[in-house]
């Protein structure tokens, strides 16, 4: 399901389907769920103002504990991204299922750990998880390190997805669907969003670094909300094609300012 060339090595897994690919000071390929996983952990660790060290840890937890797959089961009662337990306390199975809880959840634990931020990553996760394998997180670092520069903004066309066959939605649907599930992740911190029924939405931005962190989501999220387009400053992502390329004239997009496109 993931296969990972990064910093720190050369870690081939099986992955079926079309694929996603993050370049950030080393790259990283998921498929289509797990990035829009990956981009929800992100979005909520940004909206609750945690570092971006606090997403590297929740996305490495991810990874070793779901392969960053929203799991129905697990061992005893887990289920979800991070394998929470009802029975402990981490909320009810419907509620752990959702990433956005899940994630907050996780973010409101990790809080609590007097000194998170100077820990090794694995040890960090290892005080919230509190798993049978402590060290097992430390082997995600590096790749959960590419995906968070990414999906926090610091880093430029750098979350690549290419969508094929029929879009999920198309129209106005596509359209209402990006912009709620945009305003779920992101929550009162979103900037501006307008939505046009015939084609999509724009949302006003205040620098490059959140333009790219919204651009990037949206990327992310292409599959299952209809996503033909993103244009943001000079670059244009395509959902057949997958890749950013520069655009001019009439078609590019200010650095205020991120336009989305869905089928129509």
């Amino acid at each position: 399901m993931v296969a990972v060339n990064s910093i720190g090595g050369n870690l081939k897994l099986p992955h079926i389907g079309p694929e996603c690919t993050v370049r950030a000071d080393g790259e990283v390929t998921l498929d289509l769920v797990q990035m829009a996983n990956a981009a929800t952990i992100a979005a909520v660790g940004v909206r609750r103002k945690m570092p971006e060290r606090a997403v590297v840890v929740a996305l490495a937890t991810a990874f070793q504990e779901s392969k960053l797959e929203n799991l129905d089961n697990g061992d005893r009662d887990s289920v979800g991204l991070f394998q929470q337990r009802p029975s402990q306390g981490w909320g009810t199975p419907e509620k752990i299922q959702d990433p956005r809880y899940a994630a907050s959840k996780f973010y409101s634990s990790l809080k609590k750990v007097k000194g998170w931020e100077r820990m090794r990553i694995t040890d960090a996760a290892q005080r919230v998880q509190r798993s049978a394998y402590p060290h097992a997180y430390e082997k995600w670092a590096d790749e959960s390190a590419v995906l968070a520069k990414a999906l926090t903004g610091g880093a430029i066309g750098a979350v690549e997805c290419t969508i094929t066959g029929e879009p999920a939605l198309r129209g106005a649907a596509a359209a209402t669907a990006l912009a709620a599930g945009m305003r779920l992740d992101w929550g009162r911190g979103l900037d501006s969003v307008e939505s046009s029924r015939a084609s999509g939405l724009t949302v006003t931005v205040q620098d490059a670094r959140i333009g790219w962190r919204y651009a990037h989501w949206l990327v992310s999220h292409a599959s299952g909300t209809g996503l033909s387009r993103v244009r943001y400053a000079s670059l244009e992502w395509n959902a057949p094609d997958g890749r950013w390329q520069p655009v001019t004239g009439d078609q590019a997009a200010d650095n205020g300012t991120v336009v989305a496109e869905v089928f129509s």
